[in-house]
C-alpha cells in the first residue's frame, strides 16, 4: 500500500530491460548518439511538429533550465501559489534563472486569469525597482491532483502572449494530466500557447528520464551551453534516451498513466461511498486527497500503508476536524486493486 508518491515506485520492466540491452554497447558520448538523435525525432512525432529536446536527470532541473532559457534581468516568473517551482524546490528556479517567483491565487492548484493579470500588472516593463514581468510557469497536472482543462490553458495563454511573456509548463506528472483530458500532446501544449515543456517519466515508470522540449527550436539556441554550464549534460545519455524509447513505444506511456488514474479513480469512488472518511476535493489524475479520522490513518500506517500527512491550503473548501487528518495520496503505474481495497477496507472498519 504505497500511496506517498509515484516516485516510490520502481521503473517499468520495459524500461529496464531496455536498459539492461543498452548497457552492452558503445556508444557515442553527450548526446550524440545515434538512439539520442532518434529519440529527439521521436519527441517531434508526438508532438505533431520539429521541437528542441534536451534531457536532464530531475524535474527540478528542466523547470529551473527551462525558465533559465527565458530569463529576463530584473525577471520576474507567476507561479500558482502551491507550485512545485515556488514551494518544493529550494529556490532553484530563482537561483539558475536569477529571476523571482511570484506566486497567484486560484482555487483548486489553478491560477485565476484574473488574478494573474492583476499580478502582472505590479509590474511593468520598466519597473526597475520592482522588478518586471519575465515568464508565466504553470503545472499540468497540478500539485493539486487536479488538471487544467483545453479552455483554462487557452485563458493562461491568452494573458501571456498579451503581455510578450513565454509560458512555461510543469509537466512532472504530464502524462496523468494528458490521459484525464483524453487529448492530445499537441493539442495540450503548443497549440495552446505553450512555449517550453517539462516533460517528465520518472514518475510514470522511467528510472531517471526528464526532459526540457522547446516548441519554438530558436528559444533553444543557446541552451546546450546553458545545460552543460548547468552540470546537467549527461556523458552517457543515451540511457536516458534508451529509458524514453521504452517509455515512448507503442504508447507505453500513457497506458501507464490511465492505469495510475485509474487506481486513483478506485480511491474517489471507494472515498466516496465511506462514512468514516471523505474526499477533501475532487481531483482528476493521479493524487487524491482525503480527510480521515486520526485513528483510521493510524491503523493503516500500521499495517504499513505509505502517504503523507497535508498542511491545509489556504483555500480548503471544509474544514478539517481536530480528531481528523488530511492526507495525500498518489497511485502509481505499479499500484494494484488490491493495494486500494485493503486501505479502503481499513477505513471502514474504523
Amino acid at each position: 500500500m504505497f500511496f506517498a508518491s509515484d516516485n516510490w515506485a520502481g521503473a517499468h520492466p520495459a524500461v529496464n530491460e531496455r536498459l539492461s540491452r543498452e548497457s552492452t554497447r558503445f556508444a557515442a558520448a553527450y548526446g550524440t548518439s545515434e538512439l539520442d538523435l532518434s529519440i529527439e525525432k521521436r519527441f517531434n512525432e508526438i508532438f505533431e511538429r520539429e521541437v528542441a529536446v534536451f534531457f536532464v536527470a530531475t524535474g527540478t532541473a528542466a523547470n529551473s533550465l527551462s525558465l533559465a532559457s527565458i530569463a529576463r534581468p530584473g525577471g520576474l516568473t507567476f507561479c500558482h501559489s502551491e507550485a512545485h517551482v515556488i514551494e518544493d524546490e529550494c529556490g532553484a528556479p530563482d537561483f539558475f534563472s536569477g529571476m523571482r517567483m511570484v506566486a497567484v491565487e486560484g482555487p483548486d492548484g489553478k491560477m485565476l486569469p484574473e488574478n494573474l493579470i492583476e499580478r502582472i500588472a505590479r509590474y511593468p516593463q520598466d519597473a526597475v525597482h520592482h522588478g518586471r514581468a519575465a515568464a508565466i510557469t504553470m503545472t499540468q497536472a497540478t500539485e493539486a491532483g487536479t488538471v487544467y482543462t483545453l479552455d483554462e490553458i487557452d485563458a493562461i495563454s491568452k494573458i501571456a502572449k498579451e503581455n510578450g511573456l513565454p509560458l512555461h509548463m510543469d509537466g512532472a506528472r504530464f502524462a496523468n494530466a494528458l490521459a484525464a483530458l483524453g487529448t492530445t500532446p499537441a493539442e495540450m501544449t503548443w497549440k495552446r500557447g505553450v512555449d517550453v515543456l517539462s516533460f517528465g517519466g520518472t514518475k510514470n515508470g522511467c528510472w531517471c528520464a526528464e526532459a526540457i522540449v522547446f516548441f519554438d527550436p530558436s528559444l533553444a539556441r543557446d541552451f546546450s551551453f546553458l545545460r552543460k554550464r548547468t552540470a546537467q549534460l549527461f556523458s552517457k545519455s543515451r540511457f536516458i534516451a534508451a529509458q524514453f524509447e521504452a517509455y515512448l513505444q507503442d504508447d507505453l506511456w500513457l497506458g501507464l498513466a490511465g492505469h495510475a488514474n485509474a487506481m486513483a479513480n478506485r480511491l474517489r469512488a471507494g472515498f466516496g461511498s465511506l462514512n468514516s472518511a471523505r474526499l477533501a476535493w475532487p481531483t482528476q489524475a493521479n493524487e487524491v486527497f482525503a480527510i480521515l479520522p486520526k485513528a483510521a490513518a493510524e491503523a493503516a500506517t500500521q499495517k504499513g500503508a505509505k502517504f503523507y500527512d497535508w498542511l491545509e491550503p489556504r483555500d480548503m473548501p471544509e474544514n478539517v476536524g481536530k480528531d481528523e487528518v488530511l492526507i495525500r495520496m498518489v497511485t502509481s503505474f505499479a499500484t494494484t486493486e488490491a493495494d486500494v481495497d485493503e486501505f479502503l477496507s481499513i477505513c471502514a472498519a474504523v
